[in-house]
């Protein structure tokens, strides 16, 4: 009753008394109002009369109300003549509601609202309303302009009811559907799916053929006897696209075999690929995490001239993790400066071997450490010091 007062004079400072006590109190004051229909109506003047951050705060206050707050949530959003951030939140309470009496209202925004915004937020909403909302977001993808929006929503939801209508659009027109089609439907372990992915391997989009990659990089589950999913990805790296072939040496890293080394360590050695994307098939080479990955490595090295790519090289060997790869790793630096491989002439490199050894903790690698102090080159020495304090905490060593 003060609030309502409070607007009707226009006494705003009476009125965001009225609203910081309503946005302070403690959460059992919700539970034991007995006229929730009061507070609705204080939640709904603070809303409208308030800025972004109170009505962020007041929308706490509608959840809470629940199905309460639908009727007057709903009508706020079918006025189009109201403040559209004032809708929007609307919007957003309601999908945060999951009753499906929103449903309707949602979808009769995003067929005929003019703020893209709002429509985005409306299929932000129906998702969160999950498979309640199934049935009539499928309904939209039947028209151009509503089937994107759908189709977001669809993927939002990430439940086996949806493959079928997103199996629908998987090769639709728009270049938009397909990646949000493809991108959720790469998720799903269902025998539907996979005869569409392969296929979107070759899609004319690059941006198709990147998700498809990035998705099939995740389904190590189909390399098999009938599959040879290694194989099928392995021409993704030479792609007219960077970013498709970018995305094809992670998938290859991710598929853990000798085989996927053995073609990272090929497009490699290619020369067809641009500096920066060398640089991710080093590190994609110990990411796949095989002894051969690392010896594929070392054999670079003696091939090789780029003084980047070499200190490249010698930099992802010291951030080997896995126990049974780490000796390995280590031997190819112990071996580099041992045999005096033409690549330690390289100051940087001698600096970034040094860090290595000290990362990854071989006792052995002390002798060889401690005659780097003595390196004509000043960064050299401060980086063999360094990796000596690391091994001795490492190894606990005087």
């Amino acid at each position: 009753m003060q609030a309502i007062a409070a607007r009707d004079t226009h006494n705003w400072s009476s009125f965001n008394q009225c609203k910081e006590q309503l946005l302070k109190e403690n959460s059992n004051y919700l539970e034991t109002v007995e006229r929730q229909e009061d507070l609705l109506e204080l939640a709904l003047l603070i809303f409208e009369h308030s800025d972004f951050h109170s009505r962020w705060e007041v929308a706490k206050v509608f959840k809470r109300l629940g199905s309460v707050a639908i009727p007057k949530l709903v009508e706020i959003l079918s006025d189009d003549t109201l403040d559209e951030e004032l809708r929007w939140y609307a919007v957003r309470i309601l999908g945060e509601l999951k009753n499906e009496s929103a449903i309707p209202v949602l979808i009769e925004l995003i067929q005929t609202d003019d703020s893209e915004e709002l429509k985005s937020m409306a299929s932000v909403a129906l998702g969160q309303l999950g498979s309640k909302a199934i049935l009539s977001l499928s309904s939209l993808l039947a028209y151009s302009d509503t089937r994107f929006l759908a189709t977001q929503a669809l993927c939002y939801i990430r439940n086996k009811e949806t493959i079928l209508p997103l199996l629908s659009v998987a090769e639709d027109s728009q270049v938009a559907v397909r990646v949000a089609a493809i991108e959720a439907l790469s998720s799903f372990h269902d025998s539907r799916v996979l005869a569409v992915l392969l296929r979107s391997l070759d899609d004319e989009s690059a941006q198709v053929r990147r998700t498809v990659v990035t998705g099939l990089g995740y389904r190590r589950d189909l390399h098999n006897s009938e599959l040879d999913l290694v194989a099928l990805l392995q021409p993704k790296l030479y792609d007219c696209d960077s970013i498709v072939a970018s995305a094809a040496v992670v998938a290859l890293s991710r598929m853990g075999n000798d085989a996927a080394a053995h073609h990272l360590y090929q497009f490699l050695l290619s020369q067809k690929a641009p500096l920066q994307l060398q640089i991710e098939t080093i590190r994609a080479l110990t990411w796949v995490g095989t002894i051969s990955g690392l010896e594929y490595l070392q054999q670079a090295l003696n091939i090789i001239r780029s003084k980047t790519l070499c200190e490249q090289i010698v930099t992802v060997l010291g951030r080997v993790q896995q126990s049974d790869l780490i000796h390995k790793a280590a031997d190819i630096l112990l071996e580099m400066l041992h045999q005096k491989h033409p690549a330690c002439s390289i100051d940087t490199v001698r600096s970034a071997i040094a860090l290595s050894l000290g990362q990854l903790g071989r006792v052995d690698a002390v002798e060889p450490l401690t005659t780097l102090l003595n390196d004509s080159n000043t960064q050299v020495r401060l980086h063999a010091l360094a990796a000596l304090k690391n091994l001795a905490r490492l190894n606990y060593l005087p």
